[in-house]
């Protein structure tokens, strides 16, 4: 431990739900307050930003209190794992209200709010956490004793604020990165749908128009679902099917002696589109493989006349905004929207009449479709970079390295 430095117990350093009884003493009941849901409370953000002002009377009674200065620490899962913690200022009359899914922590006058933020910020921290936490599945809180318990490296205040100081300049940076990394992947993305709307909005001469029903043929595998084993034949979910691509995760198999007996609405082949009908709708892919697969249920296999239509080209023109918005413009369900494939047979299709242009189009499009992957994987390398860089500087941080 670094001269000067001791590990002391939060428990010790800090007041743990302060009580009510101080925003009564200091306002009327129908004085107005802060309102934080858990929606408000931000991944790693420092200082939430209040949005809702209620009467101290609405909120009194159900909800957790807190002062400016107090830091909120998310109790529930998923909450508590993705990080959710924040340092509470600017509160209306300096008072607030908020979840029940919150523990409210004061610092002390030997601890830093934003040291002891920065402390909850560690991944190595959320980690015990997790493992520590009780009750049922899908409602599992933090126990109190474990963060009053934690031991927190505790330099002289001085040091806590130069440290403190350090991290938030670096941290800007990497928020500044973040976000750049992020909008150059976004401008791809754009540029890919922007080019590919295009497409399919402009005809030329001599185009096609019909109904995916009159240019493909169904092979319809809903409502049907395979015993699935260890090892055998590759089955294909919806799960599997992403916009443009197939997935190779989640695997899943079933016995290869089934595949006759199952496959009998129809044989797919390479070249195939392969469309979710619902959770999600319209996500569509290329059959990319020869090797014997099995179709599970919310998929539909669409095998285009090959004569007239290339399989790409189908594929690009799913994934077209006026494709999306015509198919989903039929969907229906209430809370999980899904197309029937009588409605489906029914959405209009144009393509060029001549299947040389296609394959044109399907080359250009093929290598901004790549680009843009390209990018993504750039961007999420970044994102893994500037994370394992925030990681580097907390430990250097509670290390006495910084």
């Amino acid at each position: 431990m670094k001269a000067g430095w001791t590990t002391e117990r939060l428990g010790d350093l800090a007041e743990f739900k302060p009580p009510k009884s101080e925003a009564r003493k200091q306002l009327s009941e129908t004085a107005e307050v802060t309102f934080l849901p858990m929606e408000d409370l931000g991944v790693a953000v420092k200082y939430p930003v209040p949005k809702h002002v209620r009467r101290l009377d609405e909120v009194v009674g159900n909800y957790t209190y807190f002062a400016d200065g107090d830091l909120l620490l998310a109790k529930i899962t998923p909450c508590f794992e993705n990080g959710k913690l924040g340092i509470a200022r600017g509160l209306r009359n300096g008072i607030g209200f908020g979840s029940s899914e919150f523990f409210v922590i004061r610092p002390g006058p030997s601890l830093s709010g934003e040291w002891l933020f920065y402390f909850l910020s560690q991944d190595c921290f959320r980690m015990e956490g997790a493992r520590r936490m009780g009750g049922a599945v899908g409602q599992q809180r933090l126990p109190r004793e474990f963060v009053e318990q934690s031991e927190i490296p505790l330099p002289p205040l001085p040091e806590q604020r130069r440290i403190v100081d350090l991290l938030d300049r670096a941290f800007e940076g990497l928020a500044v990165a973040a976000a750049n990394a992020e909008k150059n992947l976004e401008n791809a993305r754009e540029l890919f749908e922007s080019h590919l709307s295009d497409v399919f909005t402009r005809r030329g001469e001599h185009w096609v128009e019909t109904t995916l029903g009159e240019c493909t043929r169904f092979i319809d595998y809903r409502g049907k679902t395979p015993v699935k084993t260890k090892s055998g034949l590759r089955l294909i979910t919806a799960k599997n099917v992403k916009m443009g691509y197939l997935q190779r995760a989640p695997e899943e198999f079933v016995a290869p002696d089934s595949y006759a007996k199952w496959m009998t609405r129809g044989i797919p082949a390479r070249g195939d589109v392969i469309f979710t009908t619902e959770a999600p709708l319209a996500n569509v892919a290329l059959l990319d493989t020869d090797e014997r697969v099995v179709f599970a249920q919310r998929i539909i296999v669409l095998q285009p006349d090959r004569t007239r239509l290339d399989g790409a080209y189908l594929k690009y023109m799913l994934q077209s905004a006026p494709l999306q918005a015509s198919i989903h413009a039929h969907g229906t369900g209430a809370t999980v929207q899904g197309i029937k494939a009588s409605l489906l047979k029914n959405i209009p299709a144009c393509f060029p009449a001549g299947l040389s242009m296609q394959v044109s189009v399907v080359r250009l499009l093929d290598a901004m479709f790549a680009e843009s992957q390209r990018l993504a994987q750039r961007y999420i390398q970044k994102h893994a970079e500037l994370a394992a860089l925030k990681r580097s500087l907390l430990h250097q941080a509670f290390n006495g390295e910084l």
